[in-house]
């Protein structure tokens, strides 16, 4: 078994990648697409094809009142603030506060609405108040969109589903410096973390909430 899905299929086979479903109450995570990342450089994840995806997911989500809720990478200019993790990736070092590249990518429009949180870590929820905003938003499900796959998003994701949320992973809204770095990491996610899909099904399932809720009205 050395390709994708013939492991795939081994993992089902055992007990693996059952689905969680989608919840009632979703938010949409938009990790970390900030201009340091997305705009060329040496720390670039090319998202120019993902991010029509991740507007259009993003625009579902606000329809039905759903929160978006942004995150960003910033540190102190002296760089104390990124513990080991800093020592781990020192080009982190460019995203510090204030900087033109810890700003979100402008072709992912913020609006008065979102919601904006600064991390430092690689997990949207370690040291933030995540958990306690997305508890007291009733949120049941997370959508997670942005970068990288094998990082941010996966380490968000391993957290999501340990605080009780059902994360959902649009496959063609996440990006990574590596295809196959991508490609396992969507795997792996799907097997143990996360459901994977394409943002079609999403936009599917954030659709129907919509018709849902004129119908009730």
């Amino acid at each position: 078994m050395t390709d994708i899905k013939s492991q795939a299929d081994y993992y089902a086979d055992i007990g693996f990648s059952q689905r969680l479903g989608f919840g009632q109450r979703p938010a949409v995570l938009v990790i970390d697409i900030c201009r340091g990342i997305t705009e060329p450089g040496k720390m670039f994840i090319d998202m120019e094809t993902h991010i029509p995806h991740i507007n259009a997911i993003n625009t579902a989500a606000r329809r039905i009142g759903a929160p978006v809720i942004f995150t960003t990478v910033a540190y102190h200019k002296d760089y104390s603030d990124a513990g080991t993790f800093g020592l781990k990736v020192p080009l982190l070092r460019d995203l510090y506060i204030g900087s033109q590249a810890s700003e979100i990518d402008p072709r992912v429009p913020v609006m008065d609405e979102d919601h904006l949180i600064t991390k430092k870590f690689p997990s949207a929820f370690y040291g933030t108040n995540l958990q306690s905003q997305l508890t007291g938003l009733g949120v049941d499900t997370t959508i997670i969109v942005g970068n990288s796959t094998s990082g941010c998003v996966r380490a968000t994701a391993c957290d999501a589903v340990s605080g009780g949320f059902k994360p959902i992973v649009p496959s063609d809204c996440v990006a990574d410096r590596a295809p196959l770095s991508h490609q396992v990491n969507l795997f792996d996610m799907d097997s143990k973390y996360a459901d994977v899909m394409p943002s079609s099904e999403v936009l599917e399932y954030l659709n129907g909430l919509a018709s849902s809720k004129a119908a009730a009205e």
